[in-house]
């Protein structure tokens, strides 16, 4: 829901915004659902296609004297990373990440950044051409946002693509705490390297270590993280991305996160048609359906939804679809546990021995854990359990799909045409064995068991961090 707030004069000290000039601050508009809200459909101004944001929002403008106007409030927010999980983060205007901003090529805009955190801030505009006392580095080309203050930045959107904004001041802790969002510009006019699309997402990679049970992420973290989110959110919590067949969608993903992402989609190809400096031209386009997203980058990949069905899309790192993860966990694979496990558990009752077979029996896991804590690998499919968590979300592709509804169509699975989905088949008895493992005879003559040689491994780890 998305709600609004009156702003109050005393909380802007005089020195960044006059009292004049706060009669004419827009109001803060605030958002306090992680649901997805519907596009933002321009009511003045050059009109354009709205994206949707994932999980997230569109930030609502006025026009004064031919000048769009935003009003962003740095402050402490609460997050839900998913049902039932909720995180202590630093944000904007209600959420983090803040509100997608969208204006178009040529538009001037005019900013106002309000700060309600405990310390100084700065708000960087990630990739823009402007005026280098715009740029939002606090102590290089502006001073510090201090607690209370307002300041304005004003400059022209000079080239359409897809930026993103978070504070150049104290980065470490208060872009770990969530302090980021993203930027739209869309193009005034026809492009030869924009196409039009049916349908255009954009969310924000960003990663958190919160133990299990606790709320507000560890700051310090440099490389392990327990939590890989998208826009905040972790699956089961991330919606869907339902679209019509035929469709021509756009998805745009901007990574502020520690690491790099390999963002895979499943049944489509695709090609990546924009990155940070603007569109990909044409001729240096290739068909994909894996890109990696760097620190700092943005990608803008486009395909055609040709295929109906419910189509995976995540990070291809194993462990960035799990959360709650754990770094210092033994490996347990192949180690019979029946004996130990009652002897655990008489001191530490409702112990339960895992790993002995895999991971997979945490999928369907009931065990109650620290309260505010998200599931490891969570989320129920039509078939059981999907068994993923963190980066994943679900493309879900329908002829029926109604042009503009962003609605959840329900499960593929409900419709999928007889025979083709995998299923299991009779399989001959335990007679499969091979010969070799039964050391029966072989052309009449019984072959005795092979000794194994000795094996000898050299293990040789990689200095550094374990990077991720």
């Amino acid at each position: 829901m998305v709600s609004r707030r009156t702003f109050f004069a005393s909380a802007v000290a005089a020195a960044s915004v006059s009292r004049v000039a706060l009669a004419a601050i827009p109001e803060a508009v605030q958002a306090s659902s992680a649901d997805t809200a519907a596009p933002l459909l321009p009511s003045k101004g050059r009109p354009y296609n709205p994206v949707v944001t994932l999980n997230g929002w569109t930030l609502p403008w006025r026009m004064r004297d031919g000048v769009k106007e935003f009003h962003l409030v740095a402050e402490p927010v609460t997050r839900e990373l998913c049902p039932g999980f909720n995180a202590k983060l630093w944000g904007y205007n209600g959420q983090s990440p803040g509100p997608t901003i969208e204006v178009v090529e040529g538009d001037r805009v005019r900013l106002f950044v309000t700060n309600r955190l405990p310390e100084r801030t700065s708000v960087h505009w990630h990739g823009q051409r402007l005026p280098n006392g715009m740029d939002g580095v606090t102590g290089l080309t502006q001073a510090g946002i201090e607690p209370g203050q307002t300041f304005v930045y004003e400059f022209v959107a000079r080239r359409p693509g897809t930026f993103m904004y978070h504070p150049h001041a104290d980065e470490m802790l208060q872009m770990a705490m969530g302090m980021m969002g993203l930027w739209v510009t869309h193009p005034k006019a026809r492009h030869p390297q924009i196409a039009e699309v049916q349908r255009d997402f954009c969310f924000l990679l960003n990663s958190y270590d919160i133990e299990p049970g606790s709320a507000v992420p560890k700051p310090s973290t440099m490389t392990d993280f327990n939590l890989w989110t998208w826009n905040s959110r972790v699956f089961p919590g991330i919606a869907p991305l339902p679209v019509r067949r035929g469709d021509r969608v756009r998805i745009r993903v901007g990574n502020l996160s520690m690491t790099n992402h390999p963002i895979h989609l499943h049944g489509h190809e695709f090609e990546v048609t924009g990155t940070d400096g603007g569109p990909v031209p044409k001729s240096a386009r290739w068909p994909e359906v894996t890109t990696d997203i760097a620190v700092g980058q943005m990608r803008q990949i486009e395909f055609i939804a040709d295929e109906e069905g419910d189509w995976s899309l995540h990070c291809h790192k194993s462990h960035h679809t799990m959360n709650a993860m754990g770094h210092g966990i033994d490996n347990l694979l192949g180690v019979k546990q029946d004996d130990l496990a009652p002897k655990i558990a008489r001191l530490i009752p409702g112990y339960m021995a895992m790993g002995e077979t895999g991971m997979a029996e945490m999928e369907g896991m009931t065990m109650a854990g620290p309260a505010n804590t998200a599931p490891m690998m969570g989320g129920d499919g039509p078939y059981g359990s999907l068994g993923m968590g963190g980066m994943f979300s679900v493309v879900k592709v329908r002829r029926d799909q109604k042009a503009g509804d962003y609605s959840d169509p329900g499960w593929w699975a409900e419709r999928a045409p007889k025979g083709s989905v995998a299923h299991a088949v009779e399989t001959p008895s335990s007679n499969a064995a091979s010969n070799a493992e039964r050391h029966e005879p072989l052309n009449g003559k019984r072959r005795e068991p092979l000794e194994a040689a000795p094996l000898e491994v050299e293990v040789r780890k990689p200095g550094g961090h374990d990077h991720h």
